[in-house]
């Protein structure tokens, strides 16, 4: 492969996906087995002992402790970590949809630099002037190019009331740009949904969090209000990378039939071999009531299409599995990152944690997600030309150490030198304006509303360039 895959250029970012069930429980979850390896024990004891005596630094004995247990814990596979004071605090806030920042959604530039996805709504960079598609090239001081997202996203973070320095690059300004944002605590709000035409609705959610389901709920009543015979519905979760398991059921249950499995583990624990179903004592997390009571009844039998690509990871795949399943909903887009285990936190101390890879995730009908992904019934690129910097994109079967698929295959790794498309994309995607979802210019939403219209679909350009819906299926051409 390139070396620009490896290095990432649009990458999951600061969101890599993770459906973390949250148990914040003991470790003693299962008996430690009585017989410890007492040679590599002493082998350990005795490099802590040379470090001690030998290096060319005094070194803590906490530090050196702390950062064994953390190598031990993220030498298993890309997602198991182990959480120190900071780290812990932030996976709980940003589960809750809260955190203290400036407020805006990144990734990585073709350059190297780190690019503004988009600023959250009246947030501290909203406020400021920061705007889609800016690049950051120094934060405060130190300059970011190479540096890695989530060294980035620790910088911005902090106290409420601290300030940080960004220097900005814009297209069409000749000088730098400078902007000194003091941090706030950031309420994120992680679903959005319009009347994109008469009779179509388009929902989106971002991010599996806490108030996930409550919003989502809230949302499809506010569609229904404004238009009460809706006829079509797209769920878009492009770029969700996932967040907490009881949204993706809840999220899932609005739509299918009541009491309908909706994903299930399976790992080592008794705890860990579950059927998750489409039931309040599933889903709920932040009150006593049913957030789907009050839903009407035409949402689970309005015509769906669900929207996913590359950045769907995790909690999203359980969506749109479970969704595809029961063919409730026509899968539209690219394939998903391939996210699909479980992580749970065991909590240490007071304030630090293990996140543990403790299961694998399947669809209703035993489908593995993991390092394979949810495939679209109709492959459709981001823009009409092409899938632009999706096609670069790493996904799980190339993160180092990734936990296998146990059911299925995985397909094999091309081995053909790839940089010269991977250049030839990036030079496009410099000419291309930032995307925004769910607006006029939203090349896969169009598919999506054509195909619920019953209109030819243009697909991605390894298929047939148009296809009729319902017309005979058969052999895809390609071009």
């Amino acid at each position: 492969m390139g070396k620009l895959k490896n290095t990432g250029l649009v990458g999951l970012g600061v969101i890599a996906g993770v459906a973390v069930s949250l148990q914040f429980s003991a470790m003693a979850q299962k008996q430690v087995e009585p017989v410890l390896p007492l040679e590599e024990l002493r082998q350990l004891a005795d490099v802590f002992g040379l470090i001690k005596s030998d290096y060319v630094e005094r070194v803590e004995d906490k530090k050196l402790l702390t950062e064994a247990i953390a190598g031990m814990v993220a030498s298993l596979d890309p997602h198991s970590a182990y959480l120190d004071k900071k780290a812990y605090a932030e996976l709980r806030e940003g589960s809750q949809g809260k955190f203290v920042g400036l407020g805006i959604e990144i990734g990585m530039s073709e350059d190297g630099y780190i690019k503004i996805v988009a600023p959250i709504e009246d947030s501290p960079a909203y406020r400021a002037g920061i705007k889609a598609g800016d690049l950051i090239t120094r934060l405060d001081t130190t300059p970011v190019k190479g540096m890695s997202l989530d060294d980035s996203v620790k910088k911005m973070r902090g106290e409420p009331g601290s300030k940080v320095t960004l220097t900005i690059a814009r297209k069409d300004e000749p000088q730098p740009l400078v902007f000194t944002i003091a941090r706030e605590e950031i309420h994120q709000k992680s679903v959005k949904a319009k009347i994109v035409e008469p009779g179509y609705a388009w929902l989106r959610v971002a991010q599996f969090q806490e108030p996930t389901l409550d919003d989502m709920a809230a949302k499809i009543i506010e569609l229904y209000r404004q238009d009460p015979h809706l006829k079509g519905l797209v769920l878009d979760l492009r770029n969700d990378p996932g967040g907490v398991l009881q949204g993706a059921i809840g999220v899932s249950a609005a739509f299918l039939p009541k009491d309908a499995a909706i994903v299930s583990t399976n790992g080592q624990l008794p705890d860990s071999k579950q059927v998750f179903y489409g039931r309040a004592e599933y889903y709920a997390l932040r009150s006593e009531a049913d957030a789907l009571a009050k839903l009407p009844d035409a949402v689970k039998h309005v015509p769906m299409v669900v929207l996913v690509n590359t950045g769907s990871a995790s909690a999203s795949e359980i969506v749109a599995g479970a969704l595809q399943d029961y063919k409730r909903a026509t899968i539209i887009g690219t394939q998903t990152f391939g996210k699909g285990s479980v992580q749970t936190i065991r909590q240490l101390t007071a304030d630090t944690a293990v996140k543990l890879t403790t299961a694998r995730y399947y669809t209703p009908k035993g489908r593995s997600i993991q390092a394979k992904g949810i495939s679209p019934d109709l492959l459709v690129d981001e823009n009409a030309d092409g899938d632009g910097m999706n096609s670069l994109r790493t996904r799980e079967a190339d993160l180092e150490k990734h936990l296998s698929n146990d059911r299925d295959k995985e397909a094999a790794k091309d081995s053909r030198d790839e940089l010269e498309e991977q250049l030839r994309v990036v030079a496009m995607e410099k000419k291309r304006k930032p995307l925004e979802y769910g607006s006029k210019d939203d090349f896969q939403l169009g598919q999506a509303l054509n195909h619920l219209k019953g209109l030819p679909v243009q697909l991605a350009k390894v298929e047939t360039a148009v296809v009729q819906v319902g017309a005979t299926k058969k052999a895809p051409t390609k071009k």
